[in-house]
Order: structure tokens, then sequence, then C-alpha cells
């Protein structure tokens, strides 16, 4: 009897777990058998193994193999595992040495001439294989600048099964990566294509400089979109922390750039309006993949025309909004995405959507119903609602306007003021500070907080809307450059909230 092992990663949602496998040969019928919960994919790669190492030049063996997976209670999905399972039964066959293979995590799809094919979520595996304590992983080397980007473990990258055979007995090298990336580049356009709205733009600044949600109405064409789009522009780059994890979260969706590995600029994903709840939020068969509010993290999540979606679909979102987390339930397990984004909504203020209200040929119920999809729990979470008008002449008006760079220049300063308050508790911005937090250790002053405890006496918000208000005034306060929110900040944070509503 004959025992061969190999190791690679299983990852659920961003988190990886490393899985031994152990090939047994024995006496008996030649067969494959594969145990440890495989999925279908898996199943099947008893039949691309074989071809792989029969095309590679290598004998399979004659008697009967036994490939196990282990642990054995956790379901093991996808295709992965094809390259450490072809090492693992040439090395019960004693056809390679176990020196490097037992420091090695093997990862990647074979197939049947060889060749080792592009999996998903390299970069969550290779970090899980780093914190396991591992010191080799090797890869697709078409993946190979992905799983590159993590520090403290040797990276190989592999394009065929003969190429890493050779490499385990020591008489070939295998692909090294070169640690060099593009600069980033900023996508959505300059704000100063964006001419007039001055109040939408203000509004615009203020969101970047708090993190906070923003509901854009108006009519169509105004430039609800242009302003949008033009948000990650003026958000500071991601941290080396931030765009591994962003990084890791495409990688397991498969939208990474092969020359750009590294998301280094703060996403911006924009869904159609007749996407469904699972492509909002994640999931689908086997794998649960993640949705578009995880591939938004640390980024800007765009709703257009948000009227126009399904309730369930804009109602699932009240989770991820709260938490900045979104965990899918399965039958074997829960997979969990981080998702701590930007919410912009955008909508016509009625479903005719003329140029003018004067116009509108919708009656009042119809105009009610359309919006009436925004729900009061999703609209209280959402901190500024902009009404925006249109501006006659405003298209060609030669005046300059300032450029993302100004703007983003101001919005640092401000992001750094509110990091630097809120670095003994680990929050970066102001919009992820609790209620608690605001209304006890850094409660404002009584002539402060008048108008907000006016409203709430009146019923025109919740308390939770409240906390959104003050986590604005904080915003408004770190933009002028003050050390507490004044009357005029936390009146002006209101008025956001009101005018959305006119």
């Amino acid at each position: 009897m004959a025992l061969g092992r190999a190791h690679s990663v299983a990852v659920t949602g961003v988190d990886g777990l490393l899985v031994e496998i152990e090939a047994d040969i024995g006496q008996g019928l030649p067969s494959v058998h594969l145990v440890g919960l495989p999925d279908t994919a898996l199943q099947e790669s008893r039949d691309r193994v074989r071809s792989a190492v029969a095309n590679s030049g290598e004998k399979w063996p004659d008697g009967r193999v036994v490939l196990a997976l282990s642990p054995a209670t956790l379901p093991k999905l996808g295709s992965v595992y094809d390259l450490a399972l072809a090492v693992a039964v040439l090395d019960a066959s004693d056809a390679v040495p176990s020196e490097r293979l037992a420091k090695t995590v093997l990862l990647g799809e074979l197939a049947l001439d060889g060749r080792v094919r592009r999996v998903r979520g390299v970069l969550p595996a290779v970090l899980a294989a780093r914190s396991a304590g591992w010191s080799t992983v090797v890869v697709p080397a078409v993946t190979m600048a992905e799983a590159g980007l993590v520090e403290g473990i040797q990276v190989f990258g592999a394009s065929s099964l003969r190429g890493v055979v050779a490499w385990l007995r020591g008489e070939g090298a295998l692909a090294e990566p070169d640690g060099d990336l593009p600069d980033a580049v900023r996508h959505g356009g300059d704000l100063s294509e964006v001419v007039g709205q001055d109040e939408a733009r203000w509004a615009l600044e203020v969101a970047a400089a708090g993190g906070h949600h923003l509901l854009l109405t108006g009519p169509p064409g105004i430039g609800k979109t242009m302003l949008a789009q033009r948000l990650p522009g003026l958000l500071p780059p991601l941290t080396e922390t931030e765009a591994l994890e962003v990084t890791a979260i495409h990688s397991m969706a498969g939208t990474l750039a092969g020359d750009h590995p590294l998301v280094t600029a703060p996403p911006f994903v924009a869904p159609h309006h007749s996407t469904s709840v699972t492509a909002m939020i994640g999931g689908g068969s086997g794998t649960a993949r993640p949705g578009a509010v995880s591939r938004a993290h640390r980024g800007v999540l765009f709703l257009d025309e948000c009227a126009e979606l399904g309730t369930k679909v804009l109602e699932a979102m009240r989770t991820p909004l709260e938490e900045g987390e979104v965990r899918i339930a399965r039958r074997d397990g829960v997979a969990r995405y981080p998702a701590r984004f930007q919410l912009v909504l955008a909508a016509n203020p009625c479903p005719c959507a003329p140029a003018r209200d004067v116009d509108c040929i919708c009656t009042p119920l119809a105009r009610r119903r359309y919006l009436g999809k925004l729900s009061g729990p999703l609209m209280d979470r959402i901190d500024i609602w902009v009404r925006m008008h249109g501006q006659s002449g405003a298209a060609f008006s030669t005046d300059a306007a300032e450029s993302s760079e100004v703007v983003r220049g101001r919005v640092a300063v401000a992001r750094r003021a509110a990091a630097e308050r809120w670095r003994e508790y680990g929050w970066l911005t102001n919009a992820e500070v609790p209620g608690h937090v605001l209304r006890q250790k850094f409660r404002l002053p009584r002539e402060s907080l008048a108008s907000v405890e006016g409203a709430l006496r009146l019923g025109r918000m919740s308390a939770r809307g409240a906390d959104r208000a003050i986590r604005v005034a904080w915003t408004i306060c770190d933009l002028r450059g003050g050390e507490v929110p004044s009357a005029q900040d936390v009146l002006a944070a209101l008025n956001f909230r009101r005018r959305g509503a006119q």
C-alpha cells in the first residue's frame, strides 16, 4: 500500500481553510474513488486528473486509487483541487520527491493535456495559506500577478503539470511574480465637467468626506448620473489593507483585470434596475459568489432609476447598509462577504418624468406610488437627500467649475480629521460611528441639538434619522475645519434630509 499527500485551499466567501489531500494506491481493479464531500465539478476531476497525468508523460497507477480530502465534513466545491490531486497521486507512486511538496500549497484546474488553468479566489486562498504558516504556494501562471500581491509567502506560477513535476524533482524552475504593478487609474470623469447644480455638488462633497449615503431626485437629463459617477474620484485611494480586501472579493467574483490585479481605487458598481436579489446581495448555486453590494466594498454602489428596482431587492439592502457585511446562508455553512460601501440612489420624481414639474401628467396617487417603493426604513438609512432642479442656460455656461482634484483635497483633510478623532475606536469615517457614541461620549451642546430635538418631538424623523443627521453635522464641521458641530452645522444636516422630501 502506497500513500501520498498534497495540500490545497477551500475558499468560502473571503475566508480560506487548508485542505489535506491524501492519495492511497491499493490492490484491486483500476479505479478512482473520491471522498470528502466533493461537488459535481470536483467529482469530474477524476477524469481530468487521470488524463492530465497520462498526457504529461507520467504513469497512472494500475491499482485502486482512493483520494480523500480533509476535513471530511467540509464541503469541497470547484476545480481548484485538480493540481493537488494529481501531485498527491504521483507522490503515492513515488514519482516525485516529498521535500518540496511537504511545504507547498497547490492551486489550479487541470486541462486534459496537463495545462494549469485559472481558478477563482486565488488571492484569498494565498492569504489563507500564509495565515496557516505555509511558506510556498503554486498557482496558475495567469494568476501569478494576483497571488504575488501577498507578502510573506513565496509564490510560483505554473503553466502545466509537467512543469510542476519537474520543479518538485529539482529539474526545472517555475515562474515568479516580478512585483511590478501599473499605477492606479481613476475612472468616471472629472467634477469640473458638471456645470451648475451647486447644491448637489456640495452634497456630493459632504457625502465623500463622511462616507454618507446619498439620494438624488430630479427630472431626467439633469446630471444625477454624472454626479454619481464622479463620486469615486473624490474619495482617497485605498490603503494597502483595504486594497487586498477589495481585490480578494473581486477575485472570488472573477472580475479582476489580468494586467492590473490589485484594486487600488474605490470601485464603482452600477447594476441595472432589473437586477435580482441574488445578483445584488450575492449567492447562486454551488459557491456563493459576491453580489453588487460586496463588489462595491470600500467604494460606491450606484442604483440609477432606483424606483424601478424590485421592492425585495431594495429591502434586502437594509442589513448591508447597517452592518457593512453580507452573510449568505447555505445548507453546509455561511459565506461571509464585506459590504461597507457608499450607496447613491437616483430617481425621477414620477413615472412620466417631464423636464418641468408643471408638465407632469401623473396622478397624485401615481407619484406617491412611484417613490413609495423606497420604504421608510430604507430612506431612514440615507443620510443626504437632494432634490435637483433644472437651471436654464447652465449647460452653456463658460464659468470654470472646481475640479475633482481640488475637492478631493478638501475631502482628504476632512477624512483625516475624522480618522484622528475616532482612531481610539477603530473607525475611519463619521458614517461608521454608532449612534450611542454620538449621544453619550460625543454629545453636542444643547443649543446645537435644539433643531434635532424639535424634529423628533414633532415626529418628523426617527431616532435613527437623528443619529444620521448628527453624523452629517460632524462631517460639515470637519470640512470647515471646526472642532465641534455648531447649531448651523446641525441645521444644514437637517436641511439635507428635508430638501429631498420636497
